[in-house]
């Protein structure tokens, strides 16, 4: 499986509107601490507008909804896939992306057959508070060596600048969150993104 080597990651439908229209065609929603109702509202507007742009949307941890909802992806951290039902969600048919941080944490993932494994922070990153130091480009070479075939994607403290040392390493996708969403223009920030990496779409 090939996916597009950029995603944003945002928090809201309302960034999904600004941003895939822009050309983004692989996009997560992460959301926290919102009731049920108003994540399925979220949802079904993220999907409508990522349908009408073909582009793929990837649900973090809400497999339940995300699976209800007919979506492409969900994204699972380590703690979220203990209690996940990955049966259930392969047979929905939608693809699983997996986070990963240590050895340990991708041994489990490997194991469930993801469709897509993420390793991070690569560099430091403002967005949360890791118990992980920043892995490296290094740590990139090595984990797609484990991984093989399965797609990589870097997560943390990425910017354009880091694009080509990332890929260089080995990984097939960059994943972005606050050098968009904190940026004085976003739009123009995705729109960079997308620029520099079209030479691996």
């Amino acid at each position: 499986m090939k996916l597009d080597p950029f995603y944003p990651i945002v928090d809201s439908a309302a960034w999904i509107e600004r941003l895939v229209p822009l050309g983004v065609k692989l996009v997560q929603m992460r959301i926290k601490d919102m009731d049920e109702a108003g994540l399925r509202r979220e949802i079904r507007a993220a999907k409508a507008v990522c349908e009408r742009h073909r582009c793929q949307l990837i649900v973090n941890d809400y497999w339940r909804l995300a699976i209800d909802e007919g979506c492409d992806f969900v994204h699972l951290g380590q703690e979220d896939l203990a209690e996940a039902d990955v049966k259930a969600i392969r047979h929905a048919g939608m693809k699983l992306g997996l986070s990963t941080h240590d050895d340990a944490e991708l041994d489990t993932a490997l194991a469930a057959a993801p469709d897509y494994v993420a390793l991070g922070p690569v560099y430091p990153t403002i967005l949360k508070a890791m118990k992980w130091a920043p892995q490296g480009l290094d740590r990139i070479a090595l984990w797609k060596r484990r991984v093989g075939a399965t797609p990589l994607v870097a997560i943390g403290g990425l910017n354009v600048d880091r694009i080509a040392g990332v890929f260089a390493q080995g990984a097939d996708v960059a994943a972005v969150v606050t050098d968009i969403t904190l940026n004085a223009d976003p739009e123009a920030r995705t729109r960079e993104w997308l620029a520099a990496t079209a030479q691996w779409r």
